[in-house]
């Protein structure tokens, strides 16, 4: 993915020990994301100003953590304008998902708001000018029918819903983008020094519309604020970053499905919100997806 239009060199071989750690971060990295719009509710600042420190809190620790690791933290101009769009990309999602989360149902937040599921495997399949094997496109029909199985019964597109939908689905679309600027970006730089700058480059986009729609910035609670900032930015999307460019654009794309799942588990330990077979037979389904793309003897089909 790195370095996708090389012929995806960067990409590690399935069934290396390499490659099953990249496979396990990126499930935990998938896992802290999940309780991210839970906290978001938990807040009692606005939703963009929540999106503003869940990145402004993170920031000087990715800084020292960047430094630490010894990566790139010099920027070349074209560097500093892809991350600038990288930053952008990634305020546009934020602010609009975390509007839409409290907007419409938690369950058609997580499903609409991670349309880039089925999108970037599109955006790894057209860098690599190829079609999709026969093993990933039914990987991906698995997917696409659990995903439907598992939110059907709680997805509701309604007018009183409609521009909660609408605003979780442009979220996805800006998470499309942010994705695919971080896979350019960190193969030339590293993971961190590229998280630490983009997260910047994303806080004070953030701020200023937090601001500007006048919005209630700082809290009487931070505790909310601060699992935020470590569980979404500092693990979730360190984790993600990491393994952005090691594993394909389908198996990322597919382990996003883990997040809608992943809050319905949540809502049905929290909040007593009951899951039906059908709900258990979509999560398995998307289960069965990510086992099939990692097989090792379909290794070519990566």
């Amino acid at each position: 993915m790195g370095r996708m239009g090389e012929g995806q060199a960067s990409v590690l071989k399935v069934g290396s020990g390499v490659a099953t750690r990249a496979l396990v971060a990126l499930v935990f990295a998938n896992i802290a994301l999940s309780f991210g719009p839970w906290f978001v509710r938990q807040a009692d600042v606005g939703p963009v100003a929540a999106a503003w420190w869940r990145m402004g809190l993170a920031v000087p620790l990715l800084f020292l953590i960047a430094n630490a690791r010894g990566g790139q933290m010099r920027l070349s101009r074209n560097q500093l304008w892809a991350l600038a769009a990288c930053g952008l990309f990634f305020a546009a999602d934020l602010a609009s998902w975390h509007l839409g989360i409290l907007k419409t149902k938690l369950a058609n937040a997580n499903l609409l708001g991670n349309a880039a599921s089925f999108l970037f495997p599109i955006y790894g399949f057209l860098i690599a000018r190829r079609w999709p094997t026969r093993v990933q496109s039914l990987a991906i029909l698995l997917a696409a029918i659990g995903t439907v199985l598992l939110m059907g019964r709680s997805y509701d597109l309604s007018r009183d819903n409609f521009i909660g939908d609408a605003l979780c689905l442009l979220a996805g679309l800006f998470y499309l983008g942010y994705l695919i600027f971080i896979d350019r970006m960190r193969g030339k730089m590293g993971p961190w020094p590229v998280l630490a700058w983009s997260t910047l480059a994303s806080a004070l986009p953030l701020l200023v519309a937090a601001i500007l729609m006048g919005e209630r910035v700082m809290p009487d609670n931070w505790t909310p604020l601060l699992l935020l900032a470590a569980g979404s930015q500092l693990i979730g999307q360190g984790l993600l970053v990491g393994v952005v460019g090691r594993l394909s654009p389908l198996v990322i794309g597919l382990a996003l499905l883990l997040q809608p799942m992943i809050s319905a588990l949540l809502g049905w330990i929290v909040y007593g919100e009951t899951m039906g077979a059908l709900d258990w037979a979509g999560a398995l389904l998307i289960g069965l997806a990510l086992i099939l793309v990692r097989q090792p003897n379909h290794a070519k089909d990566q």
